[in-house]
């Protein structure tokens, strides 16, 4: 450890995941408690014992069938030739015990009644139409195994047999948040604070797992609150885990506290996110110590937090792994294992994976991920194109439905989402701005790709699109003309760019492209905007900046501006659509569903709501190259 000139200590060397894991699981003899449970209260948990049946089901021999019970050895020669008539039968209903002396039952519909007789066709067979005591389970039959997660139709069998209550493994883990800067659920933050979210993500994944969960309220900066309550948890509970003050800041107390009161075994992992992970031990009881970074949180949970558990018994299923090609290209460092969340969807036969954005801090990206990626320590990065593999973190079949739209940002598209959910398909948006989109269409990795892109010739997309799809059979469905403007707190309107702090859009979108061929009729060089080369890649990224004082104007749509009540000066309407290939939009019924549900007045009527939006085109589907 080495000391910056602020007093914080820095760690030199990092431990490998694979490595680290070693060694954490060599600390301890990882035996769970046991606990007996109400069977219906047991779903989610693990058997700690094999549940044995203290009851034989049925309890006595039963009637299958509506009909007669009889002596097999009496209705001997009976046939359709030479019917026989019973003088020793019993009248039974399924589910009736099968008196004593009989050892078969013939259905209702294979005889015939003859003044209060019965005459048979057919003789019967020992055990025939019977249900045998034990035939569902015998008593002290294994019901389930050990280490087996329960349920419903676990807990539903289990009660049928007179299971009372059924024996699980204990795990009691303690959730400690810690920090000044957190609060409470439920709190509105202030500027630098953070509502408490980790240890909700924590207790959600372990109380799934069927783990016991104690969420302790949150411990501010400072190391004698903090060394108490860590103190009392790891003398109750298994394990210990701790939210934030990991890393080596002068109000980062975890590890201090882990190595007052037990032992640090290893503290900095190669791993990326959740480098600064804490792994101690207090009281012979596994310490985790996590950064506070929602995304490093999660990183934590799933490549520490659920192998612990596995050694407790606690098993989770290992996610599906599927091949897939990149459609950008992930740079790494050599020496750290990096987990990138990401976004799949199937385009034709093939997975295709758009990792979504790398910062710890960036929650939505948790959100948006139905998969993740892992660079192994001896790779630099992956190519875009490349093969790799992503683990899915939903089912193939709810991957399957993702339709991948990747181009110019508009609010609307995450309306028409919510529009398509009924229907099952989901729509999984990526803004990288018009020309992005474009290229990311040309390349086979999105299915859709929203643009409005102005031509020199005043047309919007189709000259494009012939440039870089030439001979290709392209369609073009219309969402909707949409007006652009001038968003400010001030009513500012375009002749003000030279006079205020301007935010632009990124280079390639078309609202970009807008703003250039307007600057240009106007005679105004980019260099005279104090903030042209600030960008934004959303226009609820570019009203969020005005809102907040961080720029004094912008050019976004009205519905943006709206959404955080801002002025807004129109300067154009512009052709907003949704491109695809003809093959796609022939072979894909996914794709066929959304341009069908853009044509539908629902739609239409929230664009209206929305404001901003000029629906005569909509719905209206053209065809190019």
């Amino acid at each position: 450890m080495v000391k910056d000139f602020d007093g914080a200590t820095r760690y030199l060397t990092l431990t490998s995941l694979d490595e680290a894991l070693k060694i954490f699981q060599g600390q301890f003899s990882c035996i769970p408690g046991i606990i007996k449970i109400p069977v219906q209260n047991s779903s989610g948990r693990i058997t700690a014992e094999a549940v044995l049946s203290p009851l034989s089901i049925p309890a006595a021999h039963l009637s299958a069938m509506d009909g007669i019970a009889v002596n097999s050895a009496e209705t001997a020669g009976a046939t359709d030739q030479n019917p026989l008539t019973l003088a020793n039968f019993k009248r039974v209903n399924t589910g009736n015990v099968i008196p004593d002396g009989f050892d078969a039952v013939i259905m209702i519909e294979d005889v015939m009644e003859q003044n209060g007789s019965y005459q048979i066709f057919a003789a019967a067979h020992s055990w025939q139409h019977i249900r045998p005591v034990g035939e569902d389970i015998a008593e002290t039959e294994m019901v389930i195994p050990s280490l087996t997660r329960i349920r419903p139709v676990d807990i539903g069998a289990m009660i049928s047999y007179g299971v009372p209550e059924v024996p699980v493994l204990d795990l009691k883990i303690a959730l400690i948040p810690t920090g000044s800067e957190i609060i409470p659920v439920g709190t509105k933050p202030l500027p630098g604070q953070v509502i408490e979210s980790n240890m909700y993500m924590a207790s959600a994944m372990l109380s799934e797992a069927g783990v016991s969960v104690t969420h302790y309220p949150i411990i501010p900066d400072d190391l004698d609150k903090i060394r108490d309550v860590v103190k009392k948890a790891a003398e109750t509970h298994d394990v210990v885990i701790i939210s934030a003050g990991s890393s080596k800041g002068t109000k980062d107390f975890t590890a201090q506290v882990i190595e007052e009161l037990g032992s640090v075994i290893i503290h900095g992992i190669a791993i990326k996110p959740a480098k600064p992970v804490i792994l101690g031990k207090i009281n012979c009881r596994p310490v985790i110590g996590m950064p506070g970074y929602p995304i490093a949180c999660h990183t934590i949970l799933r490549e520490i937090v659920v192998p612990l558990l596995s050694w407790y018994g606690f098993t989770i299923p290992e996610p599906q792994s599927i091949p897939v090609q990149l459609a950008s290209a992930l740079h790494s460092s050599i020496g750290t294992d990096e987990f990138v969340l990401t976004t799949v969807g199937k385009i034709h036969d093939d997975w295709i994976a758009s990792p979504l954005s790398r910062g710890s801090g960036v929650q939505m990206s948790m959100v948006r991920a139905n998969a993740y990626l892992k660079i192994p320590s001896a790779q630099e990065g992956l190519e875009a194109g490349e093969k790799t593999t992503a683990y899915l973190t939903v089912s193939p079949s709810v991957a399957e439905q993702v339709v991948m739209i990747t181009g110019s940002h508009d609010p609307v598209i995450d309306h028409l989402a919510n529009l398509i959910r009924p229907s099952g398909i989901q729509i999984a948006s990526l803004h990288v701005g018009s020309m992005g989109g474009l290229l990311t269409l040309k390349r086979g990795y999105c299915h859709l790709a929203p643009m409005h892109m102005l031509a020199e010739d005043g047309q919007y997309n189709i000259p494009y699109l012939q440039k870089y799809f030439p001979g290709e059979e392209l369609v073009l469905i219309c969402v909707a003309e949409r007006v652009q403007g001038m968003v400010s707190r001030d009513s500012l309107d375009f002749d003000a760019l030279t006079t205020h702090r301007f935010i632009n859009r990124q280079r390639g979108s078309g609202t970009r492209m807008l703003l250039d061929h307007l600057l240009k009729q106007k005679g105004i060089v980019s260099g005279q905007i104090d903030g042209y080369d600030r960008e934004a890649t959303t226009h609820l990224g570019v009203c969020l900046a005005v809102k907040s004082g961080d720029a004094d104007l912008g050019m976004a749509v009205y519905s943006a501006a709206h959404s955080f009540s801002l002025s807004f000066i129109p300067v154009g309407v512009e052709r907003y659509e949704l491109v695809t290939t003809r093959k796609l939009y022939e072979s894909d019924s996914r794709i066929r569903a959304i341009a069908d549900l853009i044509q539908t007045p629902e739609f239409k009527r929230v664009l209206t709501e929305l404001g901003g939006y000029e629906i005569e085109k909509t719905g209206v589907i053209r065809r190019c190259g």
